[in-house]
């Protein structure tokens, strides 16, 4: 039987749930399975006209043998087919519900949320990215813990980070500019410090939120600090290596994730770390690695990034926690064997 992954387009995307995706799919390839994308049309999460009538059309051009999996991003196109998914033995698979996405407006979230509670019960198996996804949804949106299962994403062998050299200390984030990421919060707490020499960098595509994008750089200017920062764009590849290697610290305010991909490469990486406990990404970082605020949190996160940004010899100590706990994570190599047990169990 094919294996058909269900996505909404383009495949190509860049960000985590979507690297995700795509390693899934080579790994599987790669032992043997025939694989098969389907990208779905239309507007997602939310979905418009042309979305549900897209899913449907997706699912009803599938052979009936075929192993299904649907990426969370357009499962909620699906409700309307809700007894065919339960017919079909699909696999739901789950970075974090749509419900929880941040800067949703508050009656689109109650939307998502009842149509996620519904298409989880008609899977037969959920995989979800992190532990953390895996125990919320039986809570709060009803799931079945016998359904669930948990595939976290892996992390290639990588150099270790040399650092910028100096002066100063060169800060890093890597994540797409919406609002979910705390891009903001980041700002205003690193311009309580301009007493301090740093940098930053901010990698990520501005083409989803592009309002929230210019807003974050209209942010920069009022703060004060729009000379020290720099908006990258999306970058991936050679360059993306470059800035993790040429990185002091590794800064990511995030309001939620469902695991903490780009935290995971800065640990491979062996670079310290300043996060805020937004969701998954608190339980992927190793002990001494990481200054770890609440969610939100600006004068915390300001003076929590204060030492490691002055004192190197803090941060030294902090990166080898780091490189020693980055290689201590998941591989991409067993990931995907992991992912097939997962699928075998939806048609058991």
């Amino acid at each position: 039987m094919s294996v058909h992954l269900l996505v909404p387009g383009p495949f190509d995307a860049i960000s985590g749930g979507y690297i995700y995706d795509r390693r899934m799919v080579e790994g599987l390839r790669a032992l043997g399975e025939t694989v098969e994308v389907v990208e779905l049309p239309g507007h997602h999460p939310a979905p418009d006209e042309a979305a549900t009538e897209g899913a449907r059309a997706a699912l009803h051009a599938l052979p009936p043998d075929a192993r299904v999996v649907i990426d969370g991003l357009g499962l909620p196109a699906f409700l309307p087919l809700a007894q065919e998914l339960a017919a079909r033995r699909v696999t739901a698979l789950i970075h974090h519900p749509t419900a929880l996405e941040h800067g949703t407006a508050e009656s689109t979230r109650t939307v998502l949320k009842a149509k996620e509670r519904a298409l989880f019960a008609a899977c037969a198996r959920i995989v979800c990215t992190s532990p953390l996804t895996a125990r919320r949804l039986p809570e709060e949106f009803g799931a079945d813990p016998a359904q669930i299962g948990v595939v976290e994403p892996g992390t290639d062998p990588a150099s270790r980070a040399k650092g910028s050299g100096g002066p100063g200390c060169a800060i890093l984030s890597v994540g797409t500019l919406v609002p979910r990421k705390g891009h903001d919060v980041l700002l205003k707490a690193l311009a309580r410090l301009t007493d301090l020499e740093w940098t930053l960098t901010i990698a990520g595509d501005e083409r989803r939120d592009a309002t929230h994008a210019q807003g974050l750089r209209a942010l920069a200017e009022e703060l004060g600090i729009a000379s020290r920062v720099t908006f990258a764009g999306e970058v991936t590849g050679e360059e993306l290596e470059a800035l993790y290697a040429g990185a002091d610290l590794f800064a990511l305010a995030t309001r939620w994730e469902g695991y903490g991909m780009a935290a995971a490469e800065a640990m491979a990486r062996g670079l310290p770390l300043a996060i805020t406990a937004g969701g998954a990404i608190a339980e992927v970082v190793a002990e001494g690695s990481a200054i770890v605020s609440p969610v939100d949190d600006v004068m915390s996160l300001s003076k929590g990034m204060r030492r490691p940004i002055f004192d190197a010899d803090l941060r030294a100590e902090m990166a080898e926690a780091s490189w020693q706990g980055g290689q201590r994570l998941p591989r991409w190599t067993d990931r995907a064997e992991a992912f097939r047990a997962e699928l075998a169990k939806a048609v058991a």
